[in-house]
Formats: structure tokens, C-alpha cells, sequence
């Protein structure tokens, strides 16, 4: 049986490294090409990508995860079931510019709530931001698919 924080840091390995391999997939290169930007060898970006991590250290996961530029926050809790990585995009985009007023708007709301937050209430913000967030990105594909088609149809 494993103790508490053994299971605890399995499952910040896990999740670490779903998250790289969700920048790994994102960047949309070879295996060979993304080991090389993260600076580790391809059959441990495989490792990572197919979720075999038990042999890797939370440290090499942490250190892959820096070199690819990914803004991680962990948490810990009582039960390692609380246990988790999340990727925040608030600071991957902080320096794009964004033309909508209601992403903005968005952004500077959850910076100022987050100040009076505690650790849990700011993770639980965090989470609910990221799912709006990708609920805007899903419908900012949606209508660039239904343009795409409208372009084709008109075609």
C-alpha cells in the first residue's frame, strides 16, 4: 500500500506531465522536435506523453515543463486525490494583445478577485476561469469553421 505523499506525488507526476504533453501536442512537431526544444531525450517525452512517469522525478517533470515555458501551479492537499497541476494561460498570454473588451474585462476581473482569495477559492477560480476560457476558444472554432464552410459554399 502506498503512503499519502507517495501517492500525493505520483499524481503531481501525472498531471505535470499531461500538461506537457498537451504543449507537446499543441506545438504540433515531431516527438524528436519537442524533445529537443524541452532539452530531454524523445523516449522520455514518449514516457511523458503515455502517462509512464512513475519512473520519472517530479523534479525532471518540473524542469521540462520550465524549459517549455509552461506556467504551472500545484497543489497538495489532505487526501492525495486534491493533488493536481494545473497550466495557467493567464500568464502564457499576458503579453499577447487582445481586441476583445470582454476577454479584458475577463482577465482584470479575476486578477483583482484574486488578491482577496484564499489558496483553494483562488484555485477554484482559476479552474472555472480556464473552463470559460476554453469554452471561448471552442466557440472562437466553431465560427471559424462556419466561415470556412460559408467561404466554401459561396465557392
Amino acid at each position: 500500500m502506498r503512503t499519502p505523499d507517495t501517492a500525493t506525488v505520483q499524481a503531481l507526476r501525472v498531471d505535470v506531465a499531461l500538461q506537457i504533453a498537451r504543449h507537446a501536442q499543441q506545438l504540433g512537431l515531431t516527438q524528436v522536435a519537442v524533445a529537443k526544444q524541452l532539452g530531454i531525450p524523445q523516449p522520455t517525452l514518449s514516457k511523458i506523453i503515455n502517462g509512464r512517469v512513475s519512473d520519472l522525478s517530479l523534479e525532471l517533470l518540473i524542469r521540462t515543463a520550465v524549459r517549455g515555458g509552461l506556467f504551472l501551479t500545484l497543489q497538495t492537499g489532505r487526501s492525495p486525490q486534491e493533488a493536481g497541476a494545473f497550466a495557467s494561460m493567464l500568464h502564457a498570454t499576458a503579453s499577447r494583445t487582445f481586441t476583445s473588451k470582454l476577454v479584458n474585462q475577463a482577465r482584470e476581473s479575476l486578477k483583482t478577485s484574486e488578491l482577496g482569495l484564499s489558496p483553494s477559492q483562488r484555485l477554484e477560480a482559476f479552474l472555472e476561469h480556464n473552463q470559460h476560457a476554453a469554452q471561448l476558444r471552442e466557440a472562437g472554432r466553431a465560427a471559424e469553421l462556419e466561415r470556412a464552410r460559408s467561404v466554401a459554399r459561396l465557392r
